[in-house]
């Protein structure tokens, strides 16, 4: 073989193991895009929000994340909660959390505790008594597996002594367990924000979620 034509061999075969890469990588992304899913709008605090103010169009922005990924029950326009106040203060950057809301015109919706520089408030829906849970006290949470079969699996402590900002009985369709006759509860906890990650993902994993309250004291 010539020199001319090992070259032109070489070439094509690199031409054509670029092409298979390419069409490689293509597959990966697109098989990545579908795990994923389609990309979700979340409402988001733009600015610093004290605790009773009023949330006003300016103070709040909208990100786009993988549906995978987004929060449960997050708030996707911002005009629906245009004028509401907020239980706690809020740092830009932070998802909003329908937890920390009260009702559009509300004024006896009291201002609760502030967010303190690295913490967040994170939003879970679990098994629990909202009466032995209010704000203020401090809980467990527990996160259940599925198991090998279907069945329940391992109970993990996902976060120890977490402060409740604001609780409140769920909603009946809320939560995984919400046709396990259970009763259950919303709550808005106190996080640093590698809490809030790790916990995020225990709860999505989760068969079921679960709060203990601790004695006071």
């Amino acid at each position: 073989m010539t020199r001319r034509r090992r070259a032109a061999a070489l070439l094509g075969l690199a031409l054509l193991l670029g092409v298979l890469a390419a069409s490689d990588v293509a597959g990966r992304e697109a098989a990545l895009r579908r795990q994923l899913g389609r990309p979700v709008a979340i409402v988001v605090v733009a600015r610093p929000v004290a605790a009773g103010d009023r949330l006003s169009r300016g103070a709040l922005a909208v990100r786009h994340v993988p549906e995978r990924y987004a929060p449960r029950n997050a708030v996707a326009d911002p005009g629906a909660v245009v004028g509401q106040r907020v239980a706690v203060a809020i740092a830009p950057g932070t998802d909003l959390d329908p937890a920390v809301l009260g009702a559009q015109g509300d004024d006896t919706t009291s201002a609760g505790p502030a967010l303190r520089r690295g913490e967040r408030a994170f939003d879970v829906v679990a098994v629990g008594d909202p009466d032995a849970i209010p704000a203020g006290a401090r809980v467990d949470v527990l996160v259940t597996y599925d198991g090998p079969r279907g069945g329940p699996g391992a109970t993990r402590i996902a976060l120890q002594a977490a402060e409740v900002l604001q609780a409140r009985p769920a909603a009946d369709s809320d939560g995984a367990d919400a046709d396990a006759g259970l009763p259950r509860v919303r709550a808005a906890l106190r996080v640093g924000v590698r809490q809030a990650v790790a916990l995020a993902a225990a709860v999505a994993a989760a068969r079921e979620v679960r709060l203990l309250p601790r004695p006071i004291g």
